[in-house]
């Protein structure tokens, strides 16, 4: 199946998960369309963690469609200094401990290291990765993010965990975003 068809084929105003190419303009040219889930809900997290980020050193590592790009966007439009990287950009760790907020979406299991952590940055793990659990049983596995908790929580003045991080957060602003649609649909003030 072809995944840009099948998104094509959906239309902008009804797009509740932002992935059209027309809300994927509107986002980078600073409109009005539907902002991808993920990525919004993220933005909430740290506007209510750290308030005005003017001027703080964003890193997204990820540049996917749906989380790295659109993540990049609503960071530059906060007045971030936004830094993309990906698995990879070379000396990625001192790329990261430059960064006052680093937002994690590679899809590699605990890729970012604790020690890459700049002391008091803020951290937003969406990754999602199950990796072998043999202490559950043989073939049992768990879920993981892409930063390795554990090292990263000593350095980090906040960090999401995965599970139960940013998922609960994207959920919430797919609700958002069909109220949203359904209000701009009725000529209905939100």
């Amino acid at each position: 199946m072809n995944e840009a068809a099948v998104i094509e084929a959906i239309s902008p105003e009804k797009d509740v998960d932002g992935f059209h190419v027309v809300n994927s303009g509107l986002l980078a040219t600073g409109g009005e369309g539907m902002v991808p889930c993920t990525p919004l809900g993220c933005l909430m997290m740290l506007k209510d963690t750290l308030g005005d980020m003017s001027g703080m050193k964003a890193i997204i590592v990820g540049r996917s469609n749906i989380v790295g790009k659109p993540m990049a966007q609503l960071l530059l439009d906060a007045n971030c200094t936004v830094t993309i990287a990906h698995s990879r950009t070379k000396d990625l760790a001192a790329e990261v401990a430059a960064a006052d907020i680093v937002v994690a979406a590679v899809g590699r299991p605990e890729m970012i290291k604790g020690d890459w952590i700049k002391k008091g940055a803020t951290v937003i793990d969406v990754g999602i990765n199950r990796i072998p659990a043999p202490e559950r049983g043989e073939g049992k596995m768990r879920l993981v993010g892409d930063v390795d908790f554990n090292s990263a929580v000593e350095r980090a003045s906040a960090i999401t965990p995965v599970p139960g991080g940013v998922g609960p957060m994207t959920i919430a602003c797919l609700l958002r975003n069909t109220v949203t649609a359904a209000c701009r649909q009725k000529g209905i003030e939100l």
